[in-house]
């Protein structure tokens, strides 16, 4: 099994993920290769906390240019996780 920190890779921080946390709902970015079920046990095992529902997406590349020359973002895989009721991840906490 993969460790999980090598599958959790950083937490996503931005207006809509904070107002997410109301609905115990937390954004990552996660490993490309990982699944639903690594993800949650991932998420159990690093903040000892209880994962109810994972959602998974990929983030498809956008164009980006640099005066001449045009290139694309790099595509990234996003886990929204679900957490049980009464549990919190510290991290996210403001």
């Amino acid at each position: 099994m993969k460790d999980a920190r090598d599958i959790i890779i950083r937490p996503i921080i931005t207006e809509r993920s904070y107002d997410m946390i109301e609905m115990n709902k937390y954004t990552f970015e996660v490993a490309k290769s990982a699944n639903k079920i690594e993800i949650a046990k991932a998420v159990e095992e690093l903040f000892d906390v209880k994962v109810v529902k994972v959602n998974t997406l990929h983030v498809k590349p956008k164009k980006k240019r640099v005066r001449v020359v045009q290139g694309m973002t790099r595509t990234w895989k996003k886990a929204v996780v679900t957490l049980a009721e009464g549990d919190t991840i510290e991290v996210f906490a403001s």
